[in-house]
């Protein structure tokens, strides 16, 4: 699931989509008024985080500051996978507010809670969060304000919006191929085993596959100063995954994480694959076809 997140917010993430704007040639003015000339982005920025205010002595605002990586793995009660998939946005991060109005992901519908408690569902108009007030102490003027990234990703979704809402749903899946799924993304760098062998070792025992193997293939200057050993992984007479290092073991745990990012980086036939957008109308004739999912992570 990390590795899902992370390859999900590198493709629409708030950085992708300001970077596509720029890209674009959408320039940034300020706010002057209700009147700016079309085709620009207009938008009142937010103060920087923790900055002194005219006084030298107050802050414009209180903002906690960052903890280090260490501190964060160190705590007992950081989320997991589970809570993240339930509490979490699309991109996996836990949602700051815990009301039950709270948005789970930038354009879902959303109820109050006392029409929830009289089985009313009333849906609520979206209002993005980046022009929301963070308090209840928050200026209006304050309320409005977003920074570059933030208004220029939310410019690129208001124009996806637009465009499946005027154009269809084949125009903006065609806007989607061309703009987002173009950008390539190293998906096998995501991937991170803290210990390969036993996790390809428990893989295989659920799959009911034979104990994998680890067999040279061949080498090169043994005795050298730069020796190179190429060493595969079998399951029986199926080679799982291939690859080189410096020493036999490093060799091997290379090669377990090679057949294990082979194994979770599958590709189905293009034909297998249908949308849920494909069959939503029931005017397309296709029939749903779910995919493979694998059963989970191996835990080790």
């Amino acid at each position: 699931m990390p590795a899902l997140y992370a390859a999900q917010y590198a493709y629409v993430g708030p950085a992708t989509l300001a970077s596509m704007s720029r890209e674009w040639g959408v320039e940034v003015v300020a706010a002057p008024g209700p009147e700016v000339d079309p085709g620009l982005l207009q938008l009142e920025r937010k103060p920087a985080g923790n900055a002194m205010g005219p006084d030298n002595v107050h802050r414009l605002k209180d903002m906690p500051q960052g903890r280090r990586l260490r501190n964060t793995r160190d705590q007992w009660n950081r989320p997991g996978s589970s809570r993240t998939n339930i509490y979490g946005d699309e991109f996996g991060d836990i949602l700051e507010s815990n009301s039950d109005d709270a948005i789970p992901f930038q354009g879902a519908p959303i109820s109050t809670s006392a029409a929830e408690d009289t089985g009313i569902s009333q849906a609520l108009d979206y209002e993005d969060p980046t022009f929301s007030s963070s308090s209840s102490s928050a200026t209006s003027q304050d309320s409005s304000s977003a920074t570059v990234e933030a208004a220029s990703a939310s410019f690129v979704r208001a124009l996806t919006g637009a465009l499946h809402l005027h154009a269809g749903s084949s125009a903006s899946k065609s806007f989607h191929k061309a703009h987002v799924l173009s950008r390539h993304l190293a998906l096998h760098q995501l991937f991170s085993f803290t210990h390969p062998t036993r996790d390809l070792s428990r893989l295989c025992l659920r799959e009911g596959f034979e104990p994998p193997v680890a067999r040279l293939i061949s080498e090169t200057g043994r005795l050298s100063r730069t020796p190179v050993f190429n060493v595969g992984v079998f399951s029986g007479d199926d080679k799982l995954g291939e690859a080189a290092g410096a020493s036999l073991n490093e060799a091997r745990v290379r090669a377990s994480a090679h057949a294990l990012r082979s194994w979770y980086l599958y590709s189905p036939p293009r034909d297998d694959v249908v949308l849920p957008s494909d069959v939503e109308g029931g005017r397309t004739g296709v029939k749903w076809k779910a995919q493979m999912v694998d059963p989970g992570e191996i835990i080790t």
